[in-house]
């Protein structure tokens, strides 16, 4: 692998911003600066800390910063959940979501554990 461009993982949850800016896009305009802005960040650190992490030397800083890609993937979940609640998306937009979401999840899991080499949870 020569960079972080060269991740699955990366390059889904690079879909996954895009998809979710998209979506966001028809939320009520009073949550601009609520949960839209919210959604946006989570979503947008992913892949940051994805590559931040595969711009690092050593692997326990690598595995902390693909640890936060994983928080903030929660975090969108969590999100997710809310804007669905709320009745922000529509049902076909938060299962795409969702799934893609939950699909960076565990390849950020998987990449972790690879890292560190054993079977112990994230």
């Amino acid at each position: 692998m020569r960079n972080h461009k060269d991740l699955i993982v990366w390059q889904k949850s690079m879909a996954l911003v895009k998809r979710v800016y998209e979506v966001t896009r028809a939320f009520p305009h009073e949550e601009m600066f609520g949960l839209t802005s919210q959604m946006r960040r989570a979503a947008v650190s992913i892949p940051s800390n994805i590559a931040e992490g595969y711009g690092r030397i050593y692997d326990k800083e690598r595995i902390n910063f693909l640890s936060i890609a994983l928080g903030s993937a929660s975090e969108l979940e969590t999100q997710l959940m809310i804007s669905e609640d709320l009745g922000f998306t529509a049902n076909g937009d938060n299962a795409e979501l969702s799934s893609l979401n939950n699909e960076v999840i565990r390849m950020l899991t998987s990449l972790i554990k690879g890292i560190r080499g054993d079977k112990s949870p994230c």
